[in-house]
């Protein structure tokens, strides 16, 4: 390990890592799911894709063994290893204040749109799109007729997943606000990102 970074619960942080590195991130508490984003280093206009993905994999979450890849359907990370019980999700958007505001939330929320957007603006960048994130330890099955259903998420503390970076990248760690729906087992806590050698 080289270096290691904890994200408080409904904040965000933000990584440079560089093509050929791999990195962990681990729930610290236990089920706390972690919208992940990564972002070309040399070009913020490519990012990882959850969309591009799922066509790229035919199908609709994400496994041990694949590759996450751009907008521009380049590679960039790639799922190395997961300690966890392997539930993640590749369909639902960051949470952001329209969507607290839909469930009646009244004044600021934290959200994972605005961990982004403040990670990546300490990094110099004040405009970036928001993509849809690889959504980590993220339980949202599908039930027999199509709907979402959501569901805490299953990991216990330690739980982790390794990637590794297929280009120089900014990698956006958000540990998930959302204390509205059962994501988060209605309690959002810590998560933490290292670097490996």
């Amino acid at each position: 390990m080289t270096q290691r970074i904890v994200v408080p619960a409904r904040e965000g942080v933000a990584v440079r890592v560089r093509a050929g590195q791999s990195f962990r991130v681990t729930d610290e508490e236990g089920r706390q799911c972690g919208d992940l984003f990564a972002f070309c280093a040399g070009d913020v206009a490519e990012y990882a894709s959850a969309e591009h993905t799922r066509v790229h994999v035919n199908r609709l979450f994400p496994r041990v063994g694949e590759h996450f890849v751009t907008n521009r359907r380049r590679p960039i990370l790639f799922f190395a290893a997961d300690h966890s019980p392997g539930v993640h999700d590749m369909l639902v958007a960051a949470c952001d204040p329209s969507r607290y505001s839909g469930f009646g939330v009244e004044g600021w929320h934290a959200s994972c749109q605005e961990n982004l957007l403040k990670a990546m603006g300490r990094l110099g960048y004040e405009r970036v799109e928001v993509p849809q994130p690889i959504n980590l330890f993220t339980n949202i099955p599908l039930s027999e007729d199509g709907r979402l259903d959501w569901r805490p998420a299953l990991t216990r503390s330690g739980d982790s997943v390794v990637l590794r970076a297929e280009l120089d990248c900014h990698v956006v760690l958000s540990a998930c606000p959302q204390d509205v729906v059962a994501i988060n087992d209605k309690h959002p806590t810590s998560m933490a990102i290292e670097l490996l050698e």
